[in-house]
């Protein structure tokens, strides 16, 4: 089989990199500080309460992540990609928005409850998840207005209030939580902080001129619906299959059980939101521009280019984080969660296939593919079910884990199955995986070498071996090169990029 030759790389023009750049470094900032600061609220909460009951805050954060996307129904993305090419409609989208999604946000609350008592679980997960759906509500207006602010590419003050609601999270709950009433304390504190983040985008946006336009538009409602509906199909079934090892866990393992799975999850999805969510949001109204109804080579080459930059960066992180777990969790959480460990050994694997497939999930959400999106999560659900059943009793949490990572490389491969784009061809990737594969071999065979002496010098000698073959081996073409100067000198600190690293485009 020969490797398809190289096509040149569309021009990206220094305006279009230098707003990608700012829009992602402030939403890049924003999320490492906010994702630092709930990391280690995180901390403080699993210490404060224990594994037993922060295995019951997880299982009732499960119930509220499983019922937000009823609540959104997937209209987030398509407001964000239709305000960006017609910003003067975004109070019609408005007024549907908060129609549409206070009914969904009642229909949602009333749901979870009535799956909580259901299914049998015992009175302390359904009081405290009756009690954390409050938050829907909460949440609901905040999220409109973030999604208009995003679609306007106001990306700095979205941001700011971001980090603003983080910190007044952290001072509240924790408040509570100081004061000794346990979990009711923290999401007292969670509420009002959530009603005051929604109060401040709301000012925003109505500064920015936006003012839901009256009586609702019912042809936008029902196509924000209608267009919605995949999506918020696929939202839920990805959450539910994120979500439903430590809901089965909570109502067939136990709490404690439970804990151990909720802090593995939560160092996994900092490193998704930090790595790769946070690129993805700030780079989709410039995909949804690109995409020029099909035509233009310029999209397939940005989800070609973005998907092997995930790779190049994710592919240590997930090298660390899999060999010295147990030297990152005991130190963070305590000897009590040091059990957690072996399941995040196996969990970073199902991050590291999440990230990679999101880069095209995104994609075909701009073709205005997401109902092809919404079966491949359905399958995806179906496998992570069955394996729930098969290997909980089997395995615990382990077995959990493993399903996870089962059912999230299904998606992935399906996801390429059947994206396709001007511009974009899968082939391309498979040399430079193979190559950053054997880059990843030597430095996880160095730091095997050093663990057991030296852990810190183990990861520094790893990295610093991955990076050189980075540098010296033919894993990047001369366009990655460019695109990757390009970015790095558009964001902020780019004049000391420069000043050491110069390059002729």
């Amino acid at each position: 089989m020969t490797t398809p030759p190289e096509t040149a790389a569309p021009p990206i023009s220094g305006a279009e990199a230098r707003r990608a750049a700012r829009n992602a470094g402030a939403i890049a900032a924003a999320s490492l500080l906010s994702r630092g600061l709930q990391f280690g609220w995180q901390l403080i909460l699993a210490s404060g309460l224990g594994p037993a009951a922060f295995g019951v805050y997880g299982a009732a954060a499960a119930f509220i992540m499983v019922g937000a996307p009823l609540v959104s129904f997937g209209m987030g993305p398509i407001v964000i990609r239709d305000v960006a090419r017609r910003p003067e409609q975004a109070g019609r989208y408005l007024a549907s928005l908060l129609l549409t999604q206070t009914l969904l946000a009642l229909a949602a609350y009333v749901g979870i409850n009535a799956a909580a008592a259901l299914a049998g679980y015992s009175e302390t997960v359904r009081v405290f998840a009756a009690i954390a759906g409050l938050s829907l509500f909460m949440d609901a207006l905040g999220n409109q207005c973030h999604d208009l602010l995003l679609a306007h590419e106001r990306m700095a003050a979205a941001s700011a209030v971001t980090v603003a609601h983080i910190v007044l999270l952290i001072a509240l709950a924790g408040a509570g939580l100081a004061a000794g009433y346990g979990l009711f304390g923290v999401y007292a504190g969670v509420l009002l902080a959530g009603a005051l983040r929604s109060a401040a985008l709301g000012a925003l946006v109505w500064r920015g001129g936006v003012r839901p336009i009256w009586p609702v538009d019912r042809r936008l409602t029902r196509r924000l619906l209608g267009d919605g509906a995949p999506l918020a199909l696929s939202a839920f079934l990805t959450l539910a299959y994120q979500q439903a090892d430590k809901l089965l866990s909570s109502r067939f393992v136990g709490d404690r059980e439970t804990g151990y799975l909720t802090v593995a999850f939560i160092v996994i999805f900092g490193v998704v939101e930090i790595l790769n969510t946070t690129v993805l949001t700030a780079l989709y109204p410039m995909m949804s521009r690109s995409y020029d109804g099909g035509r233009s080579p310029l999209f397939g080459f940005m989800v070609e280019k973005l998907t092997i930059f995930t790779v190049i960066i994710c592919l240590p992180i997930t090298l660390v984080i899999a060999l010295f777990a147990p030297h990152i969790l005991a130190p963070l959480f305590g000897e009590d969660f040091r059990p957690a460990a072996a399941v995040l050994q196996i969990l970073i694997v199902y991050a590291l296939l999440m990230m990679t497939g999101n880069i095209c999930a995104q994609g075909m959400l701009v073709q205005n593919r997401q109902r092809r999106l919404l079966l491949i999560r359905a399958a995806g659900l179906g496998v992570n079910l069955t394996l729930l059943l098969a290997l909980l009793p089997r395995l615990g949490i382990l077995g959990a884990a493993v399903s996870s990572v089962c059912a999230e490389g299904l998606a992935l491969a399906l996801i390429w199955a059947n994206f396709h784009a001007e511009g974009w061809d899968v082939r391309r990737l498979f040399p430079p995986a193979a190559r950053l594969t054997g880059a990843a071999a030597a430095a996880a065979a160095a730091m095997l070498a050093l663990r057991s002496s030296q852990p810190a010098l183990a990861i520094a000698a790893g990295l610093g071996l991955y990076a050189l073959a980075l540098a010296r081996l033919p894993i990047l073409g001369r366009d990655d090169w460019d695109l990757a100067y390009r970015l790095l000198t558009a964001m902020p600190g780019g004049t000391l990029v420069r000043r050491w690293w110069r390059r002729a485009l």
